[in-house]
């Protein structure tokens, strides 16, 4: 799903919020209430059925769906006395209230590969550019662990190529195996691990085959 609501595009894809040109970023789960909102709209959803979407079979206080609310409002520019995307419903939930277009057509580059870093919590795409992988909130690749430094990585693509390098990072980077020490090329399918967290990376250049192979 790639849609667009006042100057923002969200892309589910690419697991991206874009607010003209600019990245905006928000936490995995963030991420989702807006989803699930959009998704869902103009319906309001109770916080019984936000907490099943985002927390399915495990507890949260409704306090952490309100911080996740703030999370969303700050990043979106807004406040709940002046809400101008996320309505409060008193006493139930929220909802959606924003206009949502689809684009006539999706942005594809056609003079640089595609690249994403995919692991079992999901996947991001890598545009032209550095991206920082870590737990802070301003990473491009946000992995919840506490073996990973708040910023651990960096990957660079640049035109047909893509690198990696270590940022100092207590438990390290390691590529097909190896511990990072100085910054490395990377390939379709190279093995990754950021602290204890086992990633992969893709590459899909603009001459590469479409065709799906058995595995």
């Amino acid at each position: 799903m790639q849609v667009q609501f006042g100057k923002f595009t969200l892309d589910t894809e690419s697991r991206q919020l874009r607010h003209g040109d600019a990245e905006r970023h928000l936490s995995p789960k963030a991420f989702e209430l807006l989803r699930v909102l959009i998704e869902c709209r103009p319906n309001a959803l109770s916080k019984a059925q936000l907490h099943e979407q985002l927390w399915p079979s495990t507890f949260v206080s409704d306090a952490t769906l309100t911080s996740l609310v703030a999370e969303l409002r700050s990043v979106l520019g807004e406040t709940p006395r002046r809400p101008r995307f996320v309505r409060t419903v008193h006493r139930f939930g929220y909802a959606f209230k924003g206009t949502v277009t689809e684009p006539q057509s999706r942005p594809t580059p056609v003079d640089r590969p595609r690249c994403w870093v995919v692991w079992d919590a999901g996947q991001v795409a890598l545009d032209e550019g550095a991206h920082l992988l870590g737990r802070d909130r301003d990473v491009t690749v946000w992995l919840e662990s506490p073996t990973v430094s708040r910023h651990h990585a960096r990957i660079h693509v640049s035109g047909q190529t893509a690198t990696i390098e270590d940022l100092g990072s207590k438990n390290g980077t390691f590529l097909r195996g190896e511990r990072l020490a100085t910054p490395s090329a990377l390939t379709d399918g190279d093995e990754l691990r950021l602290g204890s967290v086992p990633l992969r990376f893709r590459l899909l250049g603009i001459s590469s085959s479409t065709q799906t192979h058995r595995s």
